[in-house]
């Protein structure tokens, strides 16, 4: 169930402070039994640990610190970073209500964060020697790059020249959009969504006022908050071509992660084997493959990422050079579960509570793309809460649903 909120006086407070109220909706946790939180973290983060101790040849050093963790966060309870790792005092910081409690009192956004970072830890990708800078999550990655089902998309795309200007926008925005499906980490125990689309829809969708933001020939940056790599990554470059192309944008920064996170999170690396999966592809996935290799070298795509990337907050906190780069955007979009949770909180929000009011506090016009996959939904319209609350589906979690939603 969504915790109600009280809407006047938190709408005076975001108004006034920029800020979202404090304590407006209890913070996601993942102690609830049966919640989907509680599920990550019992059943998902252990079998990540075993994909990924198998996916390598690790030695008995990674071995046994994957085995530790694997303890810790199946029957222990939250250790610090040791002293000497990168990043150690930061964390510090950020756990220091958390440290010797159960993973699953600590809040859900916190515990998964945190969890990746002590993954990489154990194998050593911030240390000294061969495993240094090694994603362990790339044979994933690369598995799914190299599948057959890029090379149907790919086919899809030739499919699509012929269409009118909207039809044709339309097509590559949702694709960009259900593209998010293709979440390594939550098939790690959910299995492929893909397979369980047949109540597939659009719970909220604001493509009209996001369009109307990107007018054809205005001098426009947009920014692009990435989210997975492979699958999820590749129609957003063509998205990306399309606004350039098209004079939607004359400029894009695609923002991506510093390192390896959230499984199949797209880090510049995953840019760089996306581009060139695109330009070894045939007919128009080759020709965008070679504009957006050429639009890198003129700065009209530029890539960029922050250390806030893999912070355990949500956007509010964002630091001010982050905050100055998004409020000079046109628009900044971003993409996927886990930006979304960071954009309007963590929280069990009302589902009817508006999207509008919840990012507030963001220095410039704003939109999300997102399949849904965790218990954070805001801006519904309770005609559509009503319906898809009787329906007998996981709606919130299950990935067969999304929403477009965008504020000015």
């Amino acid at each position: 169930m969504t915790a109600k909120t009280s809407g006047t006086s938190g709408d005076r407070a975001r108004r006034s402070t920029g800020r979202l109220p404090e304590l407006s909706a209890p913070v996601i946790l993942s102690n609830g039994p049966g919640t989907f939180a509680r599920d990550v973290l019992e059943r998902r983060h252990p079998a990540l640990i075993r994909q990924v101790r198998d996916a390598f040849p690790y030695g008995p050093q990674q071995h046994q610190a994957l085995d530790d963790l694997l303890d810790e966060v199946t029957k222990g309870v939250v250790e610090p970073l040791d002293a000497t790792a990168p990043g150690h005092e930061v964390w510090a910081a950020w756990g220091r209500e958390h440290f010797g409690r159960s993973w699953l009192d600590a809040p859900f956004l916190w515990a998964e964060s945190y969890f990746y970072r002590k993954l990489l830890a154990a194998i050593g990708y911030f240390d000294e020697g061969p495993w240094r800078g090694v994603d362990p999550f790339a044979p994933f990655k690369q598995a799914e790059l190299r599948s057959s089902a890029v090379d149907e998309e790919f086919q899809a795309l030739d499919e699509l020249v012929d269409l009118r200007e909207e039809e044709r926008a339309s097509a590559l925005l949702h694709a960009s959009l259900w593209g998010n499906r293709a979440d390594l980490g939550f098939r790690v125990t959910a299995g492929d969504p893909e397979h369980a689309d047949t109540g597939a829809s659009l719970v909220a969708d604001d493509s009209t006022s996001l369009w109307s933001l990107l007018p054809v020939g205005a001098p426009t940056t947009v920014a692009v908050v990435a989210d997975n790599a492979g699958r999820e990554l590749i129609p957003d470059l063509i998205l990306i071509d399309h606004l350039l192309e098209r004079g939607r944008a004359n400029r894009v920064v695609l923002h991506v992660k510093p390192y390896p996170y959230y499984v199949s999170d797209a880090t510049s690396t995953d840019v760089i084997d996306c581009l060139r999966r695109l330009v070894q592809g045939p007919g128009q996935a080759g020709e965008i493959g070679k504009r957006l290799w050429e639009a890198m070298a003129t700065g009209q795509l530029e890539v960029r990422t922050h250390p806030f990337f893999c912070a355990p907050l949500p956007y509010e906190a964002m630091p001010e050079d982050l905050r100055k780069e998004f409020a000079a955007a046109t628009l900044t979009i971003l993409k996927g579960d886990l930006n979304y949770r960071r954009l309007v909180g963590d929280r069990l929000w009302d589902a009817a509570t508006p999207f509008t009011d919840l990012t507030a506090y963001f220095p410039g016009p704003v939109a999300a793309l997102r399949t849904l996959k965790s218990d954070v939904i805001v801006g519904l319209d309770e005609q559509m809460l009503s319906g898809l609350d009787q329906s007998s589906q996981a709606w919130r979690t299950s990935g067969t649903h999304a929403l477009i939603q965008a504020r000015s």
